[in-house]
């Protein structure tokens, strides 16, 4: 490749995979235009990256077009195909399937013949392997997920790792085995791995480090990672491949300078080795998108180091980037993909220009300030990314960096070396352990002093982008020192004088969230925080609201409707992540001395907000438990706010006395069940805004198409949280406003008066 083509290679595979992601009109003419412009003209260069755009592009648009077709969800389908990933989490075991053959078991359905990749629970299955090949009965649904501000986004998550579909397996017929898994070696360390005596932890740490098998790695360990800032040195990344690649170089290199001493340095096959070296590494380690990621970067860090001929450092970077993306466009999508080459960009900045350390001292010198200057650059990148920030990480990386790359490494890479000889083995792990220990119990106290931070949704910009600007002040050379005391001083002052803008008396924000089928509703002023709810909880454990917010948060009241799980599911959780002052609603679903039951006409007011219980009565204790929900009015200058969890439509009629309309927001009873919106409460409260708190496909067909025409006839804006995500309305200050939607563009064009419905 000639020494210019790195830049423009990356920046036509950058086009293509942005094109495919989101094809404008026409895009297959435009293209084919471009070539014959291209061929007609005789430019080589512009026929080439014309071609590489469009098979950039084909490759994104082939992932998006293989996605399971709505018509085909919760459809009985038959499934081959190989195992990638078999992990269990309690009753339930998920596997990653590579699908060879996929049809419905009904002939006239749409076809799935374009499925390359699903993602399945297994409930109680028999035992499985990585690597042999199955057949299902399966239950699809298209990629989906909760869409929460500042949350994980899953479906952000199955996208970028080419998952096409999620589902479950079907117990009748039950799965069938169709060939035993092929000889994997990665698979056999492992075993070898479970069979020796290791500490549990050591030895996840061992099998991660080593072999890249970080779904090993317990929750706990990701929780100490995450804090201190170091989940980069606990999976096989850059660092560890050119570790092996650089000791397999310099054992290389000593060999033939034994052996031609006069042309030792004209050598080309230590170079050879060196990337053979850290070929079969990345393999062992199961090539996994980090692992090819990291072997490409050292591949071309190889061939720049080598000086045949090669391009320079930002060209090799460049190179680097255009190689994985044409390997892996959905690496694209994968933060950690920018995080890696932001490291290696920020390395190449640092070292450019400037001499070469000499002697130990010089090296060890050149070492921390390397670290240093790095550790606010990746630390500004990592806020922007994850929202987060691990004050800790600084400090930690000077110890953990050549802790684990200069011992933890190369032992337990020497243990698996000399698996002949299980005694030897044995000691390099028994050491690995204790450093692994100590390494862990550094964490653990550093994490102690300094934990992990969340800022405020205000602040992780202007953090942000402090961190960058006093990397680069610092990383780039030339720059006088004074100018970068003083930039620095006044950089440091920015996070101290920034305030997050608070809303002002009078005003609430009201954020129905979107937990699935259920409820939870979130409500702040100025200086007071309540909850509606707490969502429900899956069958698998998990409860939505655990995902909603970063680190433990406080709550001045919870109120939970009634005792349902799809609205007191999250209870548990919530009381053991949070600190919650007050609960309100029944006392047999919610913990505690805390607990008070809701009561009509209980009221109270807070920053110029009104709180009004309208329901239930002290008469009510007979009543099921949908007619017991707590129903409360939030009125906040001109504008009103009703919550009625799921009462039905005989006892609506009774808060008609209570309450008149018009109301700005209504939540939907009953998640728009038939049961509840009954015509006379539509017509008294004529609501400008409407939710529904569903779950996207939901088996219940909610809203029900006579609530949904019932709201539309008195014109009331209808939203939906399965469809728009969570949805922010701010009440009390001027006009009201529609809310802000997590989801917003998934529906352009859509009219807030005319939701579309779906078919249950």
């Amino acid at each position: 490749m000639p020494r210019g083509w790195a830049l423009p290679l990356a920046l036509a595979v950058l086009s293509g995979i942005g094109l495919g992601a989101n094809p404008p009109p026409g895009l297959a003419e435009g293209v084919g235009l471009a070539l014959l412009v291209a061929l007609a003209l005789r430019w080589r260069g512009a026929v080439a990256g014309v071609l590489t755009v469009a098979w950039m592009a084909s490759a994104v648009l082939i992932v998006q077009g293989g996605q399971l077709p709505p018509g085909l969800g919760g459809v009985d389908l038959m499934l081959e195909g190989r195992l990638e990933s078999v992990v269990e989490r309690g009753r339930v075991t998920r596997l990653g399937v590579s699908v060879e053959r996929c049809q419905p078991l009904r002939s006239h359905r749409l076809p799935c013949r374009h499925l390359h990749r699903v993602r399945l629970n297994a409930y109680a299955p028999p035992p499985m392997m990585t690597g042999e090949r199955w057949r299902f009965t399966v239950r699809l649904r298209p990629p989906g997920g909760l869409a929460n501000p500042g949350a994980f986004d899953y479906r952000a998550w199955l996208w970028r790792e080419g998952i096409q579909a999620t589902g479950y397996v079907r117990q009748s017929p039950a799965p069938q085995r169709l060939s035993a898994a092929s000889v994997d070696p990665r698979q056999m360390a492992l075993a070898l791995l479970d069979h020796q005596e290791l500490p549990a932890r050591p030895g996840r740490w061992l099998a991660a480090l080593t072999l890249g098998a970080s779904e090993r790695l317990s929750d706990g360990d990701w929780a100490l990672l995450n804090a201190s800032g170091t989940t980069h040195l606990m999976v096989i990344s850059g660092l560890h491949v050119s570790l092996v690649a650089g000791v397999v170089l310099l054992l290389g290199r000593g060999v033939a300078r034994l052996l031609t001493p006069g042309r030792w340095r004209l050598a080309v096959w230590p170079w050879w080795l060196a990337a053979l070296g850290a070929s079969g590494y990345a393999l062992l380690a199961g090539l996994e998108p980090p692992a090819l990621r990291a072997l490409i970067m050292a591949l071309v860090g190889l061939w720049v180091a080598s000086g045949r001929h090669a391009p320079g450092p930002w060209q090799g970077w460049w190179l680097a980037l255009a190689v994985v993306l044409l390997l892996d466009p959905l690496s694209a999508w994968r933060p950690g993909l920018w995080l890696s080459f932001a490291a290696v960009a920020m390395l190449i900045l640092l070292w450019q220009g400037r001499p070469r350390p000499r002697g130990i001292r010089g090296w060890l010198w050149g070492l921390v300030r390397t670290q240093l200057m790095l550790a606010p650059a990746m630390a500004g990148a990592v806020l922007l990314a994850f929202e987060r920030l691990a004050p800790a990480a600084p400090l930690v990386n000077l110890i953990a960096v050549p802790l684990v790359s200069g011992l933890l490494v190369p032992l337990g890479l020497l243990g698996w070396l000399l698996a002949p000889l299980p005694g030897v083995m044995a000691a390099c792990w028994w050491l690995f352990a204790r450093l692994t220990d100590g390494l862990a119990r550094l964490l653990e106290a550093m994490v102690a002093r300094l934990p992990l931070w969340y800022p405020e949704p205000g602040q992780t910009l202007p953090v942000a982008l402090s961190l960058l600007a006093l990397a680069m002040l610092w990383g780039v050379p030339g720059l006088d020192r004074r100018l970068r005391i003083v930039a620095t001083l006044l950089l440091g002052l920015v996070p101290l004088l920034w305030q997050a803008p608070r809303l002002p008396p009078g005003e609430v924000e009201v954020r129905v969230h979107d937990v699935g089928q259920g409820l939870l509703v979130e409500l702040r002023t100025r200086s007071y925080r309540l909850l509606y709810d707490t969502g429900p909880r899956f069958a698998s454990g998990f409860t939505p609201l655990e995902s909603l917010w970063p680190g433990a948060q406080a709550f001045d009241m919870v109120i939970v409707s009634h005792d349902d799980n799809d609205h007191a599911g999250g209870v548990a959780t919530l009381d053991a992540l949070h600190e919650v002052e007050r609960y309100l609603g029944p006392p047999a679903a919610l913990p505690g001395e805390r607990v008070e039951p809701c009561l009509a006409g209980r009221q109270w007011r807070r920053d110029d907000v009104d709180f009004r219980l309208l329901w239930p009565p002290a008469s009510a204790q007979g009543l099921p438990d949908n007619d017991r929900s707590c129903v409360l009015e939030v009125t906040a200058g001109d504008h009103r706010l009703l919550l009625s969890g799921d009462l039905g439509r005989e006892h609506e009629r009774r808060l008609l006395h209570e309450v008149s309309g018009p109301v700005s927001v209504l939540l939907a009873g009953h998640h728009g069940s038939a049961t509840s919106s009954g015509a006379e409460l539509v017509k008294a409260l004529v609501p400008r805004h409407l939710v529904y708190s569903v779950g996207r496909h939901n088996p219940f067909g909610h809203p029900a198409p006579e609530v949904v025409r019932r709201f539309r006839r008195v014109g009331a804006c209808q939203w939906s949280t399965g469809l728009d995500g969570a949805l922010t309305f701010r009440l009390g200050g001027g006009e009201l406003a529609g809310p802000n939607a997590a989801r917003a563009g998934i529906r352009p064009g859509v009219d807030c008066g005319q939701l579309a419905l779906e078919s249950p």
